[in-house]
């Protein structure tokens, strides 16, 4: 009970703050489930909760998707995200360039971590300086973004965030926002779902079912509060509040602890 409790909250409350960021479900309930059953199941229920939960958002908001910037930047992603999780599966584990403990753990600093950690604290800033606070990402750049953002995502499952960061400097409408984030990380969860199917396969068949069940409806109903939120929020609000959970990201990021 205590299990079921406390993932359906997290899935909850991800799932409604990821509604409006792009990004974060997948980084807050892969640890919630890790208290519950092994890693490898964790890993494989957090990537059908992300996929399933991305597919019902797009459902909501399909008629808001902005189809041009989905090629322009979504197209070049999933192709990173292919080459990310195949350097991945070659490469593995890459070694740590420090380790410290603290609260009982140690925390180790990842190479690829600590990068994607200060681009996602650099873009945070965006919305602290006033300087930059008014700047936009000229669409020929669109391409790019989804490069990075692939290839990251494909390469340490952090691609949301890096997506949020560059889509919102580029003038797009709250529902355009979440709604092309949303189109764009259901194709390249796809892309990497496949590269991952060999780990999915051997464990789906392990897996707590009814504990995944209700941690997918649990995101649904997140996702369902947070499509009701949007219309009372503004796109200000929305940069905001993305801006903050960049930042904290990215400083989770370097230090090590996600």
């Amino acid at each position: 009970m205590a299990a079921l409790f406390a993932v359906c909250t997290v899935a909850f409350l991800a799932s409604l703050l990821s509604f409006f960021s792009g990004f974060g479900l997948g980084t807050l309930l892969l640890p919630a489930l890790a208290l519950f059953m092994p890693l490898e199941q964790a890993v494989a229920a957090t990537a059908v909760v992300h996929l399933l939960n991305g597919l019902f958002k797009l459902g909501l908001l399909r008629a808001h998707v902005d189809r041009r910037v989905v090629l322009r930047f979504g197209a070049p992603a999933i192709v990173a995200a292919f080459a990310g999780a195949w350097l991945l599966n070659r490469l593995g584990a890459m070694p740590a360039l420090a380790s410290f403990e603290a609260f009982d753990h140690e925390f180790s600093l990842m190479p690829i971590k600590l990068v994607l950690g200060v681009l996602l604290s650099v873009f945070a800033l965006f919305e602290v300086v006033p300087r930059l606070r008014g700047l936009a990402f000229d669409p020929r750049w669109l391409p790019l973004g989804g490069v990075l953002s692939g290839f990251l995502g494909g390469l340490s499952g952090m691609q949301g965030a890096l997506r949020s960061a560059f889509l919102i400097r580029c003038g797009l409408g709250k529902q355009v926002f979440v709604a092309t984030g949303a189109a764009i990380g259901c194709l390249i969860d796809l892309s990497r779902l496949s590269i991952y199917a060999p780990l999915l396969a051997r464990e789906f068949a392990h897996l707590d079912l009814a504990l995944l069940g209700l941690a997918i409806l649990a995101a649904f109903a997140g996702a369902l509060l947070g499509h009701r939120l949007l219309d009372k929020t503004t796109v200000i609000g929305v940069q905001r509040l993305v801006a903050a959970m960049l930042l904290v990201f990215g400083v989770a990021l370097i230090f090590g602890l996600i």
